[in-house]
């Protein structure tokens, strides 16, 4: 019988030379070992870039990052920068190109250090050896420029001039200065006593319990000899919010003006509100501190974010939401003039979600990534016109960066995990930097996977995806894991997931099938709103009409032998269909799902997500929690499931898992139920995963075994 699958590079050479090759598909110890590409950092002349690789000690059961370095010269090979074995993360260029500034830590504490160089590089072109080695001849020595400060640096950005820096930390907000902190922290740990008292919301947010510090931002001097001075200068003085924004802000939340005489920041005021508020605002602050920062967007009531400066100072670019407590609104791209405070929307006319802003050097050009039709692509949106152009269509890109006409971009698929590419600003032909994994996945057959459109909720256009299993050949049937996305207002689209992963599935011996229903993002502002008050409805419908049209189309699937799985809003819905879609599955996994609508109103931290979705609080419309309650329909449920859920969860928190197994067994159901207890909404610490695996694999095949 003829084999139709499509084998990697380096299995077609070996074949061809005659060597035997072991080909297999891809599986989660792989998965969890695999290096990982991020955060490319352009020099200022455009000649090298710097990013971040995370490697995988299993044994420590931790990803360790490191930083290396690359000429952009189309022979030389990446460079480490620092040592292994220990984390580093953030490269970011000096002004003048000669130092790379980042974090790391130093005695337990992340402290910013700096790496010459311009040295070594030097002397490797010079001996024309090194570079080509994959080594300097004298390695860079990095230095702590920091030294001793007393507690975590976040993250940094450096000033146009290089300086002057500016830091965040995690401080309590009364106190005078940085070492106050620290002694509080060390009083509390050595109490005897362990309760804590609270008189706000946010008691705990995604994995972490408040204890009264906010990240704040401060801006520090280095001294001659390149060493930051110890006198750090608050820079968001008075503003009752984190800078930048918990659990997964980052730099891009605050700039300097090209002068560096003006600082820039987004925030949340926080409170009482602050749980079911997405009203972040931009202010402005200078950089002397000698005024108290101003809000520079209070006329709009919903989400401001990331602040970007033109060159000439006179435009500040940044993305904007229009409904407020609404997280998956679309953002807009707007212009405010800083001198008559007026602002425009550059891009009214595109209707994706804008992420990832850089400008051009001359200030003609927004470039943003943003879902698009099951890719993640970057576009150039021009300031004047708001015409947008695709600079890199095709996969997912998740880290860009670019200097004059060098743009180095980082991109996934579904057949790939993440590599450097480097093109220019108006797009064409890109040029492969990157090799890793090269070794790692030499005898890894990846499922081929497609995309395929049929029509869902009111005829409307849904798009979905099968992947075939990699050892697929043609005429034979193969079981069926169908995954349900989480979100809801995401999307499984084109990109190499590390916890979701489909090949994963097809390295087991099963084809996919995803459906993006309606909810998810990438198709249209409108085709996102629709989930909104209509959890079980519209998606359930596309769910079974995308699994009908992917059964008619492909016949390689076997629809009596299916599984569907899901987490988060995925995971709801594997409650849902539990009582309402019982009949193609022979088993269900949930994780971190949904059980109790309205409980889960009462017991999320961040409640404008709940309150959005279902239209007001639990209290106010009751009878929207119960119109697609999962809770209500446990009577119908008699699909075997399987709960995971992590213990530090408090998106989802653990007692929604533990009421869905409950109800399993109560019912007498097939069921087991999957702990972990230091995992938070995602299974993070690689031997975690690799269990997680497992134990799904053992599950799924269980129940679709012949």
């Amino acid at each position: 019988m003829k084999r139709t699958v499509s084998l990697s590079l380096a299995v077609v050479a070996a074949l061809a030379a005659g060597s035997a090759v072991a080909a297999r598909g891809l599986d989660a110890n792989d998965l969890v070992n695999l290096e990982r590409i991020s955060d490319p950092q352009v020099s200022p002349d455009g000649r090298y870039v710097a990013y971040q690789l995370r490697q995988t000690d299993y044994a420590a059961n931790k990803g360790v990052n490191g930083l290396w370095l690359l000429k952009l010269d189309g022979k030389s090979q990446p460079l480490r920068l620092t040592a292994a074995g220990a984390s580093s993360a953030g490269p970011r260029w000096s002004a003048d190109g000669r130092s790379i500034y980042y974090t790391a830590a130093q005695e337990g504490i992340n402290q910013l250090w700096r790496v010459d160089v311009a040295p070594a590089v030097s002397q490797g072109e010079r001996d024309g050896k090194s570079l080509m080695r994959g080594a300097f001849e004298a390695a860079p020595q990095p230095a702590v420029v920091s030294s001793g400060l007393a507690i975590d640096v976040g993250s940094f950005k450096l000033s146009p001039d290089g300086k002057h820096v500016l830091l965040s930390l995690d401080v309590f907000t009364d106190c005078a200065d940085i070492n106050c902190t620290k002694q509080r922290l060390d009083a509390k740990a050595a109490a005897k006593t362990s309760g804590e008292l609270y008189d706000t919301l946010f008691v705990r947010h995604w994995d972490t319990w408040a204890d009264g510090r906010r990240s704040q931002l401060f801006l520090g001097e280095f001294g001659p000899d390149g060493k930051l001075l110890p006198k750090l200068t608050l820079m968001s003085r008075g503003i009752a919010g984190d800078v930048p924004s918990k659990p997964f802000g980052d730099d891009s939340e605050y700039a300097f003006s090209p002068d560096g005489k003006t600082v820039y920041f987004g925030a949340r005021i926080a409170g009482k509100t602050e749980p079911w508020s997405t009203n972040f605002d931009l202010y402005a602050v200078p950089a002397d501190a000698s005024a108290q920062p101003r809000n520079l967007t209070a006329a709009n009531p919903a989400w401001d974010a990331n602040p970007l400066p033109s060159a000439d100072g006179k435009t500040l670019y940044y993305l904007a939401m229009k409904r407020p407590g609404f997280e998956a609104d679309r953002f807009g791209l707007m212009a405010l003039d800083l001198a008559s405070g007026k602002t425009r929307e550059v891009n009214a006319g595109w209707d994706r979600s804008a992420g990832s802003i850089k400008l051009s050097a001359d200030g003609k050009t927004v470039y943003a990534t943003a879902d698009d039709n099951g890719q993640h692509p970057l576009f150039a949106i021009d300031t004047a016109s708001g015409k947008v152009r695709t600079v890199v269509g095709d996969g997912h890109i998740n880290g860009y960066d670019l200097v004059g006409n060098t743009l180095v971009y980082g991109r996934e698929s579904l057949t790939s995990p993440t590599q450097l590419f480097q093109t220019t600003p108006k797009g064409g032909k890109a040029r492969q930097l990157t090799s890793a994994n090269a070794d790692k996945l030499k005898d890894i057959v990846f499922g081929q996977p497609e995309f395929f459109d049929f029509k869902g909720w009111n005829d409307e256009r849904v798009q979905g995806y099968v992947v075939k299993p990699w050892n697929y050949e043609q005429g034979k049937k193969y079981p069926v894991a169908f995954l349900i996305h989480g979100g809801p207002q995401g999307a499984y689209g084109n990109d190499f997931h590390y916890r979701w992963n489909p090949q994963t599935y097809a390295g087991l011996g099963f084809a996919v099938v995803t459906v993006n229903f309606h909810g998810s993002t990438g198709y249209g502002q409108a085709f996102t709103d629709a989930i909104s008050g209509d959890w079980g409805g519209k998606p359930l419908e596309d769910l079974q009409k995308g699994w009908a049209a992917a059964l008619g189309k492909y016949e390689f699937l076997d629809g009596n032998r299916a599984c569907a799985l899901g987490a988060s809003y995925g995971g709801y819905m594997i409650n849902w269909i539990a009582g309402n879609w019982q009949q193609p599955w022979k088993c269900l996994v949930n994780h971190d799902g949904v059980f109790d609508a309205r409980m889960m109103g009462y017991s999320t931290e961040e409640l404008w997500f709940s309150e959005w979705e279902n239209g007001g609080t639990p209290f106010d419309k009751p009878q929207n929690y119960e119109k697609f309650n999962p809770v209500n329909h446990v009577a119908n449920w008699k699909v075997p499931m399987l709960v995971v859920q992590g213990g530090l969860d408090f998106r989802i928190p653990l007692e929604q898992g533990l009421a869905t197994f409950t109800a399993l067994q109560r019912r007498g159901i097939e069921s087991q139920f999957l702990h972990f207890p230091n995992e938070n909404h995602w299974v993070l610490k690689p031997q975690n995963s690799v269990q997680w695996h497992e134990t799904v694999n053992a599950w799924i095949k269980r129940w679709t075994a012949q």
